[in-house]
């Protein structure tokens, strides 16, 4: 199966880019972690604040390692152990004794419990997972059926809350895509989770992407981002940025692509997505890709069923300690990360009891949270740091490469009638309501000379007048 061509999206722009974060220090205005390239930045007028979404600090949950059906790791471990010729006892584990199968029972009730609590995240569905079976072919050991009734749950039940991300094309062997089968070597070079991407271009990587991508639109998944699993593209890192910008703009059509590679789950590093390779934003075709940030441990249950970290480390039961309390309480998005494997733990469930108390916690803990879907979170982001906001005596100038739903922003103004947005011939008048908690879009508070307005941001131009 020869790779299709991938849109090109101005390499011009990104080598140029590359060069300039090179030139200095070569890390760009990320910091060492990242070690990406973050592209444009417009102007902002002073005193002029871009908040979270409605006054509130975004949530989520991550999920790696699931599919359809197959209980991917029993059959990774294996792959694994061979890959480091049985040298590594972290791959000793009893794989033999786990089952096969996370049964579609178990998803319906897990997402349906997710949905009643307005849960909302990024849900993997790993397209050839460990080299069993494709989903748009056939899965042995399960019948055409079951396979199809599968794939129908994850759009009816989580589709509507939950991102969908290819996890690279197995999450184990690498895919020869001349031939469509993993390459004979099953050395970390050529397992998706160690060393393939090390030294390859972001053409290769693209079409490698643009492939998981293509197996899960052929079923009907839309993606519009993309999972790294294990090590996937850690030394390859602005390859990883600008081969997910142009794989997922190619067979996704979409306007923001981003993707997971980082966490940190301990510190005072930023966990703030941040906006790469940002380009053309004054352009009819503006461009940047995100990078999602994990903020914490799998402390669910891991993915090979191993003891879990407990609810504790995520938020204590009195809600005072924890990761996640320091994350939201310096209003940032607090996005964890966990394994199906181990939220199912081997027909337990551990991982999933362990999520409801955290939820639970948060919900009594926090009265400002809003749960997202990392595409909603992604696009917020685009939206907050490129678009450039002049302002005059009466009103704000906004232009928006990206439209966003509830851009808030808080800037001083004297007293004077209530804020109104208008684009183009359109019109819309903000209701004034009583403090940021009441915040929804169309709508706006003060405090003191203080103001903060939400509402639907239109790409392109418009302008907010407050006088």
């Amino acid at each position: 199966m020869q790779p299709r061509q991938i849109l090109r999206t101005d390499r011009r722009d990104f080598l140029r880019l590359a060069a300039g974060a090179a030139m200095t220090s070569g890390l760009g205005a990320f910091g060492t972690s990242s070690a990406q390239v973050p592209g444009q930045r417009p102007s902002r007028a002073v005193g002029v604040s871009v908040l979270g979404p409605r006054s509130r600090v975004p949530v989520g949950l991550i999920i790696d390692d699931s599919t359809c059906l197959v209980n991917l790791n029993r059959f990774a471990m294996p792959q694994f152990d061979a890959a480091f010729s049985g040298a590594a006892a972290v791959y000793h584990r009893p794989w033999r004794e786990w089952p096969v199968e996370i049964p579609d029972a178990f998803v319906r009730k897990f997402g349906e419990w997710c949905a009643a609590a307005g849960v909302k995240g990024k849900y993997s569905i790993v397209p050839f997972p460990a080299c069993v079976g494709r989903i748009d072919r056939m899965l042995p050991g399960w019948t055409p059926q079951e396979l199809r009734d599968s794939i129908a749950l994850v759009q009816s039940v989580m589709a509507p809350n939950w991102d969908i991300h290819p996890e690279m094309t197995t999450h184990t062997r690498v895919i020869d895509l001349k031939t469509g089968h993993p390459f004979e070597e099953s050395s970390p070079k050529f397992m998706e989770n160690w060393e393939w991407t090390t030294g390859r271009s972001a053409d290769e990587i693209a079409a490698y992407m643009a492939h998981a991508l293509r197996i899960l639109k052929d079923v009907g998944l839309h993606c519009d981002g993309i999972t790294t699993p294990g090590s996937f593209g850690n030394k390859a890192l602005p390859q990883l940025a600008q081969a997910t910008l142009e794989a997922v703009r190619d067979v996704s059509k979409s306007e923001v692509p981003h993707y997971f590679r980082h966490l940190f789950d301990k510190g005072d590093e930023s966990v703030a997505p941040r906006v790469e390779l940002a380009a053309g934003l004054d352009g009819p075709d503006p461009r940047c890709v995100v990078s999602i940030i994990g903020c914490t441990g799998d402390w669910t249950g891991g993915w090979d069923c191993t003891t879990p970290g407990g609810a504790d480390k995520f938020i204590t039961a009195d809600g005072r300690h924890g990761r996640l309390v320091d994350v939201i309480t310096r209003g940032e998005p607090a996005l964890m990360v966990a394994h199906w494997t181990g939220i199912y733990f081997n027909g337990y469930e551990v991982g999933f009891e362990i999520f409801k108390q955290v939820v639970g916690r948060l919900h009594a803990r926090f009265d400002n949270l809003l749960w997202m879907k990392l595409g909603e979170v992604s696009r917020y982001w685009a939206a907050k740091e490129l678009t450039r906001i002049g302002r005059d005596e009466h009103a704000l100038d906004l232009h928006a490469p990206f439209a966003c739903a509830d851009f808030t922003v808080r800037f001083e103004a004297m007293p004077g009638r209530a804020p109104v947005l208008r684009a183009g011939a359109e019109e819309t008048g903000l209701k004034e309501v009583a403090g940021p908690l009441g915040l929804s879009s169309g709508t706006w508070c003060r405090a003191g000379n203080q103001v903060t307005a939400c509402f639907a941001l239109p790409r392109g131009v418009s302008r907010l007048s407050f006088a």
